[in-house]
Formats: C-alpha cells, sequence, structure tokens
C-alpha cells in the first residue's frame, strides 16, 4: 500500500528522521496560510500524488513569494499531473504539501527493500540522488552500493561503508549511522516493503535530512499496522483495484487489450510475457490466489468483462489448491449479469479440470480452449485483434 509523500515524512519525524516542517494544502487559501505559518522566504509547493517523476512534471515549485505560492497552488490543485509513472491518463492533484526551503549542499539516493535472496534488509544508496536510480543503475553502477543488514540492528560498520561511497566525513559519518539505525528501526516496525528517500540532502549546515520520502508497506502486513492503515487515499486507486480487493483479488490494471486470469504470480507473470512476445499487451494482471471461491472468481469475470479496454479475456489456470470447476462456475455466475461481449480463451489444468470444462461446454458457452500456454496466448491475441472468430 503506497501513501503520500507528506504522511511518509510523518512517519519517519516519529522515528526521529529528520524532515523540512511542512504543512498540508487542500485549498489555494491553505497553501498561502501554509506558507505564513512556515515562516521565511522561500518555500516547496508539492503535489501529492501516489507517482513518482513529479518535479519534471512541474508538480514541485520553488516559490519566493507568497504570490508565488498563491500561483503555484492555483495551477496545480485540480489539475493532471502526467509523469513517467501515471501513464497517459496522469493523476488529479487534491491535495498539497507546502514545504520550507533549505539551502541543498549535495543529494543522494537512499533506499530500503526487502531483500529475499538475503532473506533481510537491504539499503541501497548513490551519491547521485534526485535522479532516475534506473538510469544511474544502467550508466554507472560503480556508484550505487547495496549494503544486505546481518543482524537486528545496523553495524558500524555497514552504515561506514554506505557513509564513505557518499562521500561524508567527521561527525557527518556518525549522524548518518544514527539515520541509517532509525530508517532501518521504522522499516521494520512498520512491515516496509520500500522507502525511498530521493533525495537525502545534505544541508549547508552539514545536516541530513529526508528532502523527499516514498513509502510502501506490505500488504500482507497491513492488518497490524491500522495506524498505516488509515493513511489509505482510495481517491489514488483504481476502483477496479479497490473493488477487486474486498473479495481477496490481487488485481493491477495495466494498459493492454487482453484481459488476465491466472493463479499465482509466477504463472500471471509468464502469461503477461508470452502475450508480448506473441505480439500484444496485457490489459491486466489479475491472480486469484489459492483460496479462491466462486463469488471472488465471478467478481474478476465482471471486472474483465466491464473494462472497455478488454478486447479478449485469457483464463490460465494451473489447477492444485485451485479447482478448476471454481473457474468455471464462476464464470456461469457472472454472464448472468455481465455477458461475454469479448472472446474467452481458456486454458483449465489440474485438479477438476474434466467437470471444470464440461460446466462450459453445457452452459453452451463460445470459449475457445487451449492445450498450453503457448497456444491460448496465440488464441487470445488473435481473438483481440477480431481475427479467426
Amino acid at each position: 500500500m503506497n501513501i503520500h509523500e507528506y504522511q511518509a515524512k510523518a512517519l519517519l519525524a516519529e522515528f526521529g528522521v529528520p524532515v523540512p516542517r511542512g504543512q498540508l494544502a487542500l485549498s489555494v487559501s491553505d497553501a498561502v496560510a501554509a506558507a505564513k505559518a512556515l515562516g521565511g522566504d522561500v518555500w516547496v509547493v508539492k503535489a501529492q500524488i501516489h507517482a513518482g517523476g513529479r518535479g519534471k512534471a512541474g508538480g514541485v515549485r520553488l516559490c519566493q513569494s507568497l504570490d508565488e505560492v498563491e500561483i503555484a497552488a492555483t495551477a496545480l490543485l485540480g489539475s493532471t499531473l502526467v509523469t513517467a509513472q501515471t501513464g497517459e491518463a496522469g493523476k488529479q492533484v487534491n491535495r498539497l504539501y507546502i514545504e520550507e526551503g533549505l539551502d541543498i549542499a549535495s543529494e543522494f539516493y537512499l533506499s530500503l527493500l526487502v531483500d529475499r535472496e538475503n532473506e533481510s534488509i537491504a539499503f541501497v544508496v548513490s551519491p547521485d540522488g534526485g535522479m532516475d536510480i534506473e538510469k544511474v543503475a544502467a550508466d554507472t553502477p560503480d556508484r550505487i552500493l547495496t549494503v544486505p543488514i546481518a543482524a537486528d540492528e545496523v553495524s558500524v560498520q555497514e552504515s561506514s561503508s554506505m557513509a564513505a561511497l557518499l562521500g561524508l566525513s567527521g561527525d557527518q559519518v556518525d549522524d548518518f549511522h544514527q539515520l541509517a539505525c532509525q530508517l532501518h528501526h521504522m522499516f521494520r516496525q512498520t512491515d516496509g516493503a520500500l522507502l525511498e528517500l530521493n533525495p537525502l540532502m545534505l544541508t549547508s549546515a552539514g545536516k541530513l535530512v529526508a528532502l523527499d520520502a516514498k513509502f510502501v508497506v506490505d500488504d500482507n502486513a497491513i492488518y497490524r499496522q491500522k495506524a498505516v492503515a488509515d493513511l489509505r487515499d482510495l481517491d489514488e486507486e483504481d476502483p477496479r483495484e479497490i473493488e477487486a480487493s474486498q473479495f481477496g483479488l490481487n488485481y493491477i490494471a495495466l494498459d493492454g487489450h487482453i484481459g488476465c486470469m491466472v493463479n499465482g504470480a509466477g504463472l500471471a507473470m509468464a502469461t503477461m510475457d508470452i502475450i508480448q512476445l506473441k505480439g500484444d499487451r496485457p490489459a491486466n494482471f489479475l491472480d486469484v490466489g489459492g483460496g479462491v471461491t466462486v463469488d471472488a472468481v465471478c467478481e474478476a469475470f465482471k471486472l474483465l468483462f466491464s473494462d472497455d479496454h478488454v478486447k479478449a479475456v485469457l483464463v490460465n489456470i494451473f489447477g492444485g489448491i485451485v479447482r478448476c470447476d471454481i473457474i468455471a462456475n464462476g464464470l456461469i455466475e457472472a454472464i448472468k449479469t455481465h455477458p461475454m461481449r469479448v472472446p474467452v480463451v481458456m486454458r483449465l489444468v489440474g485438479t477438476n479440470e474434466e467437470e471444470g470444462r464440461a460446466i462450459v461446454k453445457d452452459a453452451g458457452l463460445d470459449v475457445r480452449w487451449a492445450d498450453d500456454l503457448d497456444q491460448a496466448a496465440e488464441f487470445a491475441v488473435t481473438a483481440s485483434r477480431g481475427v479467426g472468430q
């Protein structure tokens, strides 16, 4: 689950991490009042959306007068911000964060993530803050350091190796160790999946401050993180994804034409990959999981059939815990209210495979059956183009 920058900074502050002073603004008058309350003569007006790349898209504006704050807030509130992460549709700006301006001496990149290979939390740092870390990794990989944390706390040796790459010296090395410990503690206590400070800044006074913050909480741990769960902003999420989550479905909307229903994340990724190899793009990632019910499958089909972007549906189920007859019965229930307006390709293999096929055939549904994934993807791509139907 994603939260806004201002919410992430409030969490950071609770754990002792230095952040700039700032205030939330929901209106232009709020923005001007926030700038007055913060004082000073330089402010930063930041659009609050769940997407990176806001600065490049004009969503972060430096203001040197209250009039400029008013102009920036007027321009941003209610506008649609299009970044590399939002897609062409963009995201509407409903909230602003007004921050004090600080003198920046250096900008660094720092993140924490779950290192599954080492079964630990890992830091990723680079002296090239404020840039796309993917570009840094591609062009200058020697300027990125990944440090898996071996114990429950960050050691001096681990933090010192990161501080050295960042070019810190003297008291800054000790300050960085304290910061790393605070970040690591927060990440553990709040069940973080990703914490990104880009940039982490060094002020002209030599102080480390989290100038930006992105925080993602592990969805599987939300049940024990009520305080964080209460920060969820449904306006930032796709309504279909919200609806799917209510039925225990893992659903992510994409920009292609083929709706996918699978069981298991690995199978989902393989299905999406082969669709692209066949020349089309998936319209979604939809994993029904292992303990799926007929009602949940019904809801999954409704989501796919009601999506105007979907030109064909590919059902790729490997029945282990999931029974193929549950998938078939879910389809039967769905079409009672959501007719099959697009071609459906099905590959059902495993538990109750024959029963599942029989249920669909007895209902007289025009479904095209595939024997393997390659054939299923071929059928789906052909169907989405309106060929051979």
